[in-house]
């Protein structure tokens, strides 16, 4: 009776990944266009996404784009970026691996390519007490922020890893539930749900606010502990119309990375100012420097891990498996990263340096 009553209020996100993303724009290459008269760039309140909080809330991108008028959206995850991204409403956005593949197979190559990293690590389960080893799991309800985004993925992924059956319409031997981030912590709180698996700050807010603790840490599943968690994204045909702007939003984005890593003591301060202006509310001093302890901000994309998320998804059941090749474009970025004396990233045989 209990878990049928705590499957009644919850909401299970909608199939955007399963039904595609796909770009309908032409298969034939734009032409440059010059400068764009506007750029519209989406991003998450989430700290990876720090890059853009103080690309934005320190001037860094207006500075670069210049005469360029730089429109913001913000989104709770993925799957609903790309659409955006691929239904010609946004022309860049801060975005996790998983939709970011997925809108590229599916349009078959045309819709979007990844021209940076931006961040990696900040990802976790977080579990309710008596929760201790992945055998006490059964018969739980954990959330993800979205059906398809990246930590949807590595949450069913896992699962799979540890014997467990889920769906992407509810049910298995663990459910699964896409559930919006502000509503995740309250449906935590009230004991709703067991767990969640999310990107910062939301795993620091469910363990300082909430009494949750981390079960898995997904640096822990991955070489090093480096695996990417936001990247910057670019419509296809935006890059090929505009490629001086699209150098311009890297510029700000190389300089707003460059400071996330030079001034860790201001770098609090710039996100919290911009998580208030978009949302009214500041995160506690606590959990935001917990977040910031399990985040890094680098540019490069790591391109070498994404046949790994590619595999993950598609055996999770939430993934098309598809050629990746020509995913990246990372030669405007290292053409900045030269002018700042920075080291230039690799495509991982993925695309163009």
């Amino acid at each position: 009776m209990k878990n049928s009553l705590r499957l009644g209020v919850l909401m299970l996100g909608t199939a955007l990944l399963l039904s595609g993303c796909a770009a309908t724009a032409s298969t034939e290459p734009a032409t440059d266009q010059g400068p764009a008269d506007e750029l519209r760039l989406g991003y998450f309140d989430n700290v990876t996404h720090a890059a853009a909080l103080v690309g934005l809330e320190n001037g860094f991108f207006e500075d670069a784009l210049g005469d360029t008028t730089l429109s913001t959206q913000i989104f709770n995850a993925g799957p609903t970026a790309v659409e955006a991204l691929s239904a010609g409403a946004i022309d860049a956005a801060y975005i996790g691996p998983s939709p970011a593949v997925n809108t590229f197979i599916q349009s078959g190559g045309q819709s979007a390519v990844i021209v940076a990293g931006a961040a990696s690590g900040g990802a976790a389960l977080v579990v309710r007490d008596g929760i201790d080893s992945p055998a006490d799991l059964a018969g739980t309800i954990l959330a993800t922020p979205q059906l398809g985004n990246t930590q949807d993925v590595a949450l069913r992924s896992w699962l799979g890893d540890e014997g467990y059956t889920t769906s992407t319409t509810g049910g298995g031997e663990v459910t699964v539930s896409p559930t919006e981030n502000a509503q995740t912590l309250t449906l935590f709180q009230s004991g709703t749900i067991d767990g969640a698996w999310l990107p910062e700050p939301w795993v620091s807010r469910l363990v300082l606010e909430a009494g949750g603790h981390v079960l898995v840490n997904e640096a822990d599943l991955w070489d090093n502990g480096d695996f990417p968690t936001t990247v910057l994204l670019v419509r296809k045909a935006f890059l090929e119309e505009h490629p001086d702007t699209v150098q311009a939003l890297l510029e700000g984005h190389v300089t707003a990375v460059e400071w996330l890593t030079e001034n860790p003591t201001d770098a609090a301060t710039a996100i919290n100012a911009k998580l208030t202006a978009d949302t009214g509310k500041a995160l506690a001093d606590d959990v935001l420097a917990r977040a910031l302890t399990e985040v890094k901000f680098n540019v490069d994309p790591l391109a070498s891990t994404f046949p790994t998320s590619l595999a993950e998804a598609v055996k999770a059941g939430i993934g098309k498996d598809g050629d990746l090749n020509g995913l990246f474009n990372v030669a405007l970025l290292n053409a900045v990263l030269a002018k700042h004396a920075k080291q230039s990233v690799s495509a991982g045989g993925l695309g163009t340096e």
